[in-house]
């Protein structure tokens, strides 16, 4: 078992980088199932989520090259159902994004197999949109049994016209994925708008897809008979430079977050301004500083481009240090995407969650303590609170954040932040005492 430990109170200076966006690349690798030949992927994130996805595609039977620290080659010509094994179906356990492996399978051999989804558990995440989509493109679908398993029933999935009750990115992905091989014209409506979904599409279109309108909510795919190898570079985690403006605005300080497209950080600038953090843009850099008190605000997290719900731990961090009262609304996930708040009363927050809504009450500063990381975003606000407080932070099950944040620890102490990893050696089991009878 591994913890961070926070000495906090240090403003952050310097420069980070930002790596490939975590969204793009766990929906980009499942698609590359589909690509005969080799699929050539720059700006891949080091993560364990990418990493546990090419090893799933390993045991399916693709070739995967690490051909340097972003980079990899994947070749998925000898990908077959037939090598679906029980240790890979234990690595899909693991992570919410193995469901696109239903899309990919289902594109390219018109049949999947695979175990329902793992990943953070904050709340209803249902696939029930994806199941809609896949059944409208021709499949037969049966859960059951903690399995997904889908058929086409003319042995090749269908274009249609697909209207999806919900903005979903899981369910927008999938169905695009599916439907990039799909005999005819799909039509998606009410579709995700994330730069992902656009960076996907852009990916599918550069192997030889036929997919129009992403970033806006209608895609129209003309399915191909095949898909060609190609390179292909991911876009800048929106999320992972979102989660270091917040550090900056909760520790203080001045940094350059580099490698970044500013037009998807546009909702979380705008917040940071009406809290008194002065943001900067240039082409591909924004310039975060706070030396000033922070400002209350409120804050509804809705589909992109509205304030997106994978920054809402990280945000209310920061309003849990401004002065006033800040509200806070989920508008995605139900209420359990705020089990995070208990670690922060821990420090010295002050929040009231009903519902979907939560009410924070400004404090001077948090109070270094021991918290856990729920889940991969709450883990990232544990850390943001810990730079910020006064006095040490032990954050535990950090396996979650580094499903999505690379070098976190490296990148913060370049910036001045005093955190390192530490191993902690697991406790032994008790063992029941043993009982001697008298023979």
């Amino acid at each position: 078992m591994d913890k961070y430990v926070i000495r906090g109170g240090n403003p952050l200076h310097g420069e980070v980088d930002i790596s490939g966006a975590k969204n793009a690349a766990v929906a980009i690798i499942p698609a590359s199932i589909m690509v005969r030949g080799v699929c050539r992927l720059e700006n891949l994130p080091q993560i364990s989520d990418t990493d546990t996805l090419l090893h799933i595609l390993t045991y399916m039977g693709a070739r995967v090259k690490v051909c340097n620290r972003s980079t990899v080659e994947i070749d998925s010509t000898d990908v077959r159902l037939d090598n679906l094994t029980d240790e890979m179906f234990e690595l899909t356990r693991r992570i919410r994004a193995s469901y696109y492996l239903i899309g990919a399978m289902l594109g390219r051999f018109g049949a999947a197999r695979s175990t329902m989804p793992g990943g953070c558990n904050f709340g209803e995440r249902p696939i029930d949109q994806h199941i809609k989509g896949f059944n409208a493109l021709g499949a037969d679908m049966d859960v059951s049994g903690g399995y997904i398993n889908a058929k086409a029933r003319n042995g090749r999935l269908r274009g249609t016209k697909i209207y999806l009750d919900k903005v979903s990115v899981g369910a927008t992905v999938n169905i695009m994925i599916a439907a990039a091989m799909a005999e005819g014209r799909t039509v998606i409506e009410n579709v995700a708008r994330e730069p992902h979904i656009v960076d996907l599409a852009n990916f599918l279109n550069s192997m030889g897809a036929d997919v129009r309108g992403a970033g806006t909510d209608v895609i129209k795919i003309r399915g191909v008979r095949e898909l060609h190898g190609g390179t292909y570079t991911l876009i800048p985690d929106q999320i992972e430079a979102g989660t270091y403006m917040a550090a900056v605005a909760a520790a203080g300080g001045a940094v350059r977050i580099s490698n970044v497209i500013p037009k998807h950080l546009d909702c979380i600038s705008s917040k940071l301004r009406e809290m008194n953090v002065e943001v900067e843009e240039g082409d591909d850099f924004l310039l975060v500083r706070r030396d000033g008190p922070l400002h209350r605000t409120d804050i509804k997290t809705m589909p992109y481009p509205g304030f997106p719900t994978d920054m809402q731990p990280q945000i209310a961090t920061v309003l849990c240090l401004a002065g006033g009262t800040s509200v806070i609304t989920e508008g995605v996930y139900d209420g359990n995407r705020y089990k995070y708040v208990a670690e922060l009363r821990k420090m010295g927050a002050q929040i009231h969650v009903d519902g979907r809504t939560a009410v924070l009450e400004g404090i001077d500063c948090f109070s270094g303590s021991r918290v856990m990381a729920h889940d991969l975003r709450a883990g990232a606000a544990m850390v943001i609170a810990g730079l910020a407080a006064k006095g040490v932070t032990e954050i535990e099950e950090i396996h979650y954040i580094e499903r999505g944040y690379q070098d976190f620890t490296g990148k913060l102490r370049a910036l001045g932040a005093d955190i390192r990893a530490e191993h902690v050696p697991e406790e032994p089991a008790e063992q029941d005492p043993v009982s001697i009878s008298a023979g």
